[in-house]
């Protein structure tokens, strides 16, 4: 039987949880959820970890990709603090580093050009590649590195903005497409997912990993729902 993983997402800005919606990120509000009252990143990775043991978990650092500031600080305390979980962290642009051990970079396309590809190489695969789409299901950023496979982690986000947090349902097409052109990867489904029933088809399409944040803060998707994926 095919296995999915979910994996929570968490926006921050300003050193706050908040609601991403179809990618207009100045407009983005504190999170309102169901598993928890508060709005900051300790009490919203509780509230997750209140209905699974999820074991990996998928930081945006939004101040940090739109060029205002960041979030370095925080996040390196909780990576700190939760240092049995692996973070996937969506920081903007980011060059290879020596990174902490739970540590995983997201290299959004939409933060590379086609001048500066090269660079994916020092990271020696151990990241994570985000194929950003946009506002209209354009190819944001480096166009080459949507069909550069070389380049591409063994794990691929195929990023839907225009859907996230949107509940217009998951892009099933885009997604068949992905696996159909390239059956060797690993894509990874994020943007739009509105029910455990979504969750289901994706299965049963053989996605293995999910990225989903408003369906849980909603209740769509419930302890429950988990439990039986």
């Amino acid at each position: 039987m095919n296995k999915i993983k979910l994996i929570p997402v968490i926006d921050l800005k300003n050193g706050v949880v908040v609601h991403a919606k179809q990618g207009q990120r100045e407009q983005y509000q504190p999170i309102k959820s169901v598993l928890t009252p508060n709005a900051d990143i300790y009490s919203v990775l509780r509230g997750f970890l209140s209905i699974c043991d999820f074991d990996t978990f998928y930081i945006a650092d939004l101040n940090a990709i739109t060029g205002q500031g960041d979030n370095d600080n925080l996040i390196r305390q909780v990576l700190n603090d939760f240092s049995q979980i692996t973070f996937w962290v969506d920081a903007g642009y980011q060059r290879a580093q020596k990174f902490p051990h739970n540590y995983f970079p997201v290299l959004g396309s939409e933060c590379f050009t086609d001048d500066n590809l090269g660079e994916l190489a020092d990271f020696g695969k151990r990241f994570v590649l985000s194929l950003d789409y946009g506002a209209t299901g354009e190819r944001l950023g480096a166009k080459k590195l949507f069909t550069q496979t070389e380049l591409w982690s063994d794990d691929v986000i195929v990023m839907m903005l225009n859907r996230v947090g949107s509940s217009q349902g998951v892009d099933v097409e885009l997604l068949t497409q992905f696996k159909r052109d390239y059956p060797n990867r690993n894509f990874i489904a994020a943007g739009g997912v509105r029910n455990v029933d979504e969750l289901e088809q994706l299965k049963i399409m053989g996605i293995q990993q999910v990225l989903l944040a408003s369906a849980l803060h909603s209740g769509a998707v419930t302890k429950t729902d988990i439990a039986k994926l």
